[in-house]
């Protein structure tokens, strides 16, 4: 089977895709897929260069890539592909349009405000409300990138601006204090939860989730009842967001309220990603997990087309 390890894209986060894209051609099981890396630079470049593969691994993250455009195309040219589908994948980039559904239906997440131009800069908002510190992040963003903590007034104007550099619309979250996990999610089942500690800095940055030995990040083992509550958390949001395949969810715990911060339908793969580190704590290599994807997508847009063909 010919699989076309889809990296690159034009979002902010093109070198972290290209992390994932060259990890997942190194582990792909060269006895069951020959791979095919196929980089995009600009967004009509998908069409075209997709021809001859049977199937689509995406290595994309970020706007066109993990938004459901990419997938949206690869539907109308009728080739699988990994994860998520159009919906879920819309759904779950925009940070905003998640929290809502998330607060909808009573999952705990932390309060924020959004805003969709320099203009609704309101501080005093941000202040009544949030209180400080908190996190200015783009509202369809990654990797944290253009994501800044900001302590006062000053800080808080300095990362809008930062935040709208990478994005028309941003996201100005409260800040919750705790431990931070990441719950992963394989076919609808809950891999091991992983938690997170950044080495060197106050929050998981860029640099602690992609540099060796930056972050702590190690399968924790939670009481009984706690982990219930986790891992009914992240499942509902799996349902709710209609993820399909495999999403990881990041979560904050504190005073034993899981806050869920949000949900990616494309998580990284790089060899410092959390996913993998979850399915190996589970006992599936890095090349296994990469088989499952493919087989588990495969079967998944196999039963969209049937359930489309049926209405």
């Amino acid at each position: 089977m010919k699989v076309g390890v889809i990296m690159g894209g034009v979002s902010s986060e093109r070198e972290v895709s290209f992390m994932t894209g060259m990890q997942m051609i190194a582990q792909l099981d060269r006895s069951k897929y020959e791979p095919v890396p196929i980089v995009i630079s600009k967004r009509e470049d998908l069409v075209g260069i997709v021809e001859g593969i049977d199937f689509a691994l995406l290595a994309l993250h970020g706007v066109y890539g993990e938004d459901g455009t990419v997938q949206g195309t690869l539907e109308t040219l009728g080739i699988p592909y990994s994860g998520s589908g159009v919906l879920s994948s819309s759904l779950c980039l925009d940070k905003d349009l998640s929290k809502r559904l998330l607060r909808a239906e009573g999952i705990p997440t932390p309060d924020w405000l959004c805003w969709t131009g320099p203009d609704e800069y309101a501080p005093e908002e941000v202040e009544e409300r949030l209180g400080y510190p908190v996190f200015v992040k783009p509202n369809r963003g990654g990797s944290s990138i253009g994501m800044q903590l900001a302590a006062d007034r000053h800080s808080l104007r300095m990362a809008v601006r930062e935040a709208f550099r990478w994005d028309r619309s941003i996201v100005v979250e409260q800040h919750i204090e705790g431990d931070e996990l990441t719950c992963s999610i394989l076919n609808g089942e809950l891999l091991p939860v992983v938690g997170v500690r950044p080495a060197h800095s106050g929050w998981f940055n860029y640099q602690a989730k992609y540099e060796e030995g930056a972050a702590d990040e190690r399968v924790i083992v939670l009481p009984a009842e706690l982990e219930a509550r986790v891992r009914d958390t992240a499942l509902t949001c799996y349902r709710l967001l209609k993820c399909s395949v495999y999403a990881r969810i990041d979560i904050m715990l504190q005073d034993g309220i899981p806050y869920v911060l949000e949900v990616n339908t494309l998580p990284g793969m790089t060899a410092t990603s959390l996913l993998p580190k979850s399915a190996q704590a589970a006992g599936i290599s890095f090349d296994r997990l990469l088989s499952l994807i493919i087989e588990y997508s495969l079967q998944e847009r196999k039963r969209e087309r049937t359930v489309t063909c049926h209405e």
